[in-house]
């Protein structure tokens, strides 16, 4: 087996990442973590119909799951309000 030249910086391993290059003999697994976002629980929101159609039209521009955009608004708010100490 031949072994990889490992990247020189973090730019130069992000494009072999993106460019599809397989990576896995770059990185260190042992070190690799896995972290618990703690248990689900469902919530439900009525909201108008506009909204969601708005909602729909963002998720489709960038190819996301409606769900899927609203958990990171609600996460980025979350964090710009913990920053603002309010």
């Amino acid at each position: 087996m031949i072994k990889k030249k490992l990247a020189k910086n973090t730019k130069e391993f992000d494009i072999r990442f993106d460019s599809g290059e397989d990576i896995h003999d770059l990185i260190d697994m042992s070190k690799a973590k896995v972290i618990p976002h703690g248990k689900k629980v469902r919530i439900t929101l009525d909201v108008a119909e506009s909204l969601v159609k708005e909602i729909d039209d963002i998720r489709r521009t960038i190819g996301v799951d409606r769900g899927a955009l609203i958990k990171v608004w609600l996460q980025e708010r979350i964090k710009q309000e913990k920053i603002c100490g309010i």
